[in-house]
Order: structure tokens, then sequence, then C-alpha cells
């Protein structure tokens, strides 16, 4: 049986924002007199959320002196302000969601980033339409590696567990797999901090093409 859910992480996994979140950091930065941080450091802060993200820049310049509270607001209104210009799908993301849309696979997303601007994201992208729920960092009262934001919305769509994957693309996303007792797969061109050979994991794919013939195939 194909999985009753998908589950899918947004940055790193369906998108490539670092260019966009790399933009909304350095102009942080710059506010308190920092140099700009590369886009490819950047992309090895991605993925747990937007305090951790403007902590690691913070600490990356040395820029002690500011209030971590302050800095992460005026990350958040440049990145409000544009967070779509430079953000890409990658490369088969639309194809793979319309073959498992079209197989009957409900999708959702569950991501630390911000609801509104996921859903401005996945509006610009026309990726939208192809999810029946978004849960987004501020939805609920907790996010991942917490368990609970992804059990919930697997319970919210009647499925179990067992029966449903989470596709991603770092280690936490995989953790937050494991703790529900969720099955993962791991994007491979994402913004893991280390190797994917260290990442558990039913698969580590290459690209987008290679999810639905997972999906069609004895996964479990």
């Amino acid at each position: 049986m194909p999985p009753a859910l998908i589950v899918f992480d947004l940055d790193g996994t369906l998108i490539d924002s670092a260019a966009d979140l790399a933009a909304a950091v350095n102009a942080m930065l710059a506010h308190f007199g920092r140099a700009a941080l590369p886009v490819a450091e950047v992309r090895r802060m991605i993925g747990n959320g937007v305090a951790m993200l403007v902590t690691r820049a913070l600490a990356a310049r040395h820029c002690e002196h500011a209030d971590p509270d302050e800095a992460a607001r005026i990350f958040m209104r440049h990145y409000e302000a544009d967070a779509t210009s430079l953000t890409r799908a990658f490369p088969g993301a639309g194809a793979a969601l319309q073959a498992l849309r079209a197989a009957g696979i409900p999708l959702a997303v569950c991501t630390n980033k911000p609801a509104r601007i996921t859903a401005d994201i996945l509006g610009s992208l026309d990726l939208a339409q192809y999810f029946v729920r978004v849960i987004g960092g501020d939805s609920l009262p907790y996010r991942k590696p917490d368990p609970r934001v992804l059990l919930s919305l697997v319970a919210a769509l009647a499925a179990a567990p067992a029966s449903s994957l989470l596709v991603g693309d770092s280690e936490v996303d995989a953790a937050t797999a494991h703790a529900a007792g969720v099955p993962f797969v791991l994007m491979k061109h994402g913004y893991r901090r280390g190797p994917a050979e260290g990442i558990a994991c039913i698969a580590a794919l290459e690209s987008f093409a290679d999810l639905p013939p997972l999906v069609r195939a004895p996964w479990q």
C-alpha cells in the first residue's frame, strides 16, 4: 500500500531559499555594523527556525552586543519584505507533487518557517495547490524537532505515523520523524549540517524524480 500521507519540509527540501534568507541575515548584520556572510555559510545555519538562524549568524560575526530578540525582529522585517525574489523550487519538485497527488496521496507541509511567509512562498511558486494542510513554525506552541507538531498533523489528516512519510533534508527533520515514529526520506540536495550517511532514513534521494517510484514501491 502507498503511504496514507506524505509530509514535506519546506526550506532545503521543496525550495532553495538560502539566497533570500542570506539577504535578510546580511541586512540584519549590517544594522549592527557587521560584515555580510556568504550564502553558503548561511545555508549551513538553516533548519531550526528564525531565532536559531539569527543566533548562529550573530555568533559567526562575533556580534555579542546585539540583542537576539531585536536582531530577529530586524531579520523578519527584511525577510517579510522580500522572501521570494531569489527563492526557487528544487528541480522536479512540482512534477513529483503532481504525480503523488494524482496517485491519491494527501500531501502536507510541516516547516519551522512562519505560516504567512510559507503561504506567500508556496503561492508564488505555484506549489500551494498540492497541499491539503500547511503547518508553520508559529501555527502551534511547538515546532520541529518536537514530534508533537508532526503527530498533530498526522492525526488531523486521519493517518497513522507508521503509514505516513516525512520528506526532509536535515538532521532536524530526521529527529522529528524518528521521535514521531514516522518513516523518513532524506533529500540530499538540502541544508543538512553533516554527511547524508550519518542521517538515518528509509531512503536518501538525489532528486525529486526518485520520489514517486519510491512511493510506488514496497516502502515499509
